[in-house]
């Protein structure tokens, strides 16, 4: 059996093993599936409410519905990934999904009962998401569940730009409500494919007692713990600050004055850059070397940024985009760590905290950073965010090299 302690060598696993699994495999693909459903759904339903209102306002809570609400959801109702049965929980949370998007673009729904339905769905997404998380920790050991999470980053990156290619194509051939019903049915295609191709598998925990009382207790205690509770801010701080950036990006090249449509060269770069890194450290890399870049690839996420300070023009703040989006690999070097840090009973929800929590404060750092950007200019707001990053990095190195000097 491969050893996953600090000291000993971790056996390096290549991408082609961990697709060789076939349950991940059907997970990976359905996940893929859905991330482009996502991207159009959550941007068509943003130009609705804008074609709707002509409120920029309405539109960016469109955009962000479907991220705040998770964090509650996960700490209220997260015990439920574990004590429903995966397949059941996973293919059901797809289906509403698909049937929220038949009724926005159906329905004729005014724009706050929009806001309601689409936050609803947001409140349950991450029950089936832990689930699938938590499945994924089970059927992948060592190093092949860093890289099963390496692809789903991979294929995150991908499938964000392609649903945001084909959101826009849609809704340029065949209106705004089709277009929702093209990512309807994306949806319920993964539904049916994870009820018709996962296995029949039993829940993790039994389920007694109050979902709420169990959710509450569960997420405290994981967030009473001092080393996870570290690890979770890990994850969600430079992704916080940096999404407060991308949120930016338009405005800064609008303030710039830059050729029309360049904003979305620019909004590609992350992703991509994103990509790539997760392809280079996943693949190229030893497992200990990942850990031990951690803190580096946080400052490669803020270091670019500082860069906006000087108002750099489209290429040169491509560039500096691409290299922020290659430091999100980071997150490889602590997925082994938090895995070994999570209680036995309960993972399904750790995760689902961890996703959501991610998503929540991606959701508050455009408003933050842009809030900010009022007063400072675009510019300065994401030299800023950077900052805060670096600043993140500086402070996970201290605990790292503590943890690092403990004995045993």
């Amino acid at each position: 059996m491969t050893t996953t302690t600090a000291d000993a060598p971790v056996r390096r696993t290549t991408y082609r093993e961990v697709l060789a699994d076939p349950r991940y495999r059907l997970l990976f693909l359905t996940r893929t599936v859905a991330i482009i459903a996502d991207s159009l759904r959550i941007t068509t339903f943003s130009v609705l409410v804008f074609a709707g209102t002509g409120s920029p306002l309405l539109s960016a809570v469109a955009f962000g519905a479907g991220f705040l609400p998770q964090l509650p959801g996960s700490v209220l109702l997260g015990s439920l990934a574990d004590r429903l049965p995966p397949r059941a929980l996973i293919a059901g949370g797809y289906l509403l999904e698909g049937a929220a998007a038949i009724a926005l673009a159906t329905a004729g729904l005014p724009i706050a009962a929009s806001l309601a339905l689409v936050a609803v769905v947001a409140l349950v997404t991450p029950l089936f998401g832990g689930a699938s998380a938590r499945l994924t920790a089970e059927w992948l050991t060592g190093d092949a569940y860093v890289l099963g999470r390496s692809l789903n980053n991979m294929a995150s990156s991908g499938a964000q730009l392609v649903g945001l290619a084909l959101g826009g194509a849609a809704v340029a051939s065949l209106g705004a409500h089709r277009a929702l019903l093209v990512g309807a049915g994306l949806y319920l295609v993964v539904s049916a494919a994870v009820r018709l191709g996962l296995p029949d598998l039993r829940p993790a925990a039994s389920a007694t007692g109050s979902v709420l009382r169990s959710s509450l207790r569960g997420a405290g205690g994981l967030l009473r713990v001092p080393g996870l509770r570290r690890l979770l801010l890990a994850q969600w701080l430079p992704s916080a600050f940096t999404a407060g950036a991308e949120g930016l990006i338009v405005a800064y090249a609008g303030q710039r004055r830059f050729a029309p449509g360049s904003y979305a060269l620019l909004m590609a770069c992350l992703p991509f850059g994103m990509l790539l890194g997760d392809l280079l450290v996943g693949r190229l890399l030893w497992p200990a070397t990942r850990e031990r870049l951690v803190v580096p690839l946080v400052a490669l996420l803020g270091l670019p940024l500082l860069g906006f300070a000087a108002a750099p023009g489209p290429w040169p703040a491509a560039a500096l985009l691409l290299l922020t989006g290659a430091g999100f690999a980071y997150g490889l070097g602590l997925q082994r760590v938090f895995l070994d840090a999570l209680p036995a009973d309960g993972q399904g929800q750790a995760f689902g905290l961890v996703n959501s929590g991610n998503m929540t404060l991606q959701g508050l750092g455009p408003a933050c950073f842009g809030a900010l950007a009022a007063l400072t200019g675009s510019g300065a707001a994401m030299a800023l965010a950077g900052a805060c990053t670096l600043l993140t990095a500086a402070w996970i190195a201290t605990w790292r090299q503590s943890a690092a000097g403990e004995p045993g």
